[in-house]
């Protein structure tokens, strides 16, 4: 059994940190701008956008009011990141042993919700977009019904394609 988790066992080979990360004051304070839209729920959420474009469904994002005059030049068609909360996961997770891997692994190696700051990102195409009522419909999320949105940004092959190693 690996190392104990606020009290819960972990897998073998898994580590905890000693406090929750959620739990301290005077880290940054974040505004969600809207919410996500999803088929999903605990159980049935695709690991990744992969599986999600696999599958299929309905996905939209419900952008507040104050925030929606920033979506000022997004236009359907064009791949955006997303940045969301995914505030259901564990926080006090640092190394994970998860059945995909060879063993275990650091969070920052990987893309699983539990890590400290529960901040997912995903790389989607713009669909639709209705800007006087802040909907913007996409091509996948793997996200569960009204996960908590961050931020939106464009991605841009220019600047988001690592160039080539050597």
């Amino acid at each position: 059994m690996g190392e104990t988790t606020l009290g819960k066992p972990g897998r073998p080979g898994e580590v905890a940190l000693s406090f929750d990360p959620g739990r301290i004051a005077d880290d940054a304070h974040l505004r969600f701008i809207g919410r996500l839209r999803s088929p999903w729920s605990q159980g049935n959420c695709p690991k990744n956008l992969r599986e999600a474009r696999e599958v299929g469904g309905t996905f939209r994002a419900e952008i507040d009011l104050p925030f929606r005059p920033g979506l000022l030049g997004l236009v359907p068609g064009q791949a955006v990141i997303l940045l969301y909360w995914t505030g259901q996961a564990r926080r006090d997770m640092i190394v994970l042993n998860l059945a995909h891997r060879d063993g275990p692994t650091g969070v920052f190696a990987l893309r699983s919700p539990a890590r400290p700051n529960p901040v997912a990102m995903g790389v989607v195409r713009l669909l639709e977009m209705d800007r006087a009522a802040g909907v913007l419909e996409f091509d996948a999320l793997d996200a569960f019904d009204g996960t908590s949105l961050l931020d939106i940004k464009p991605w841009l092959s220019s600047v988001d394609v690592p160039p080539p190693q050597g």
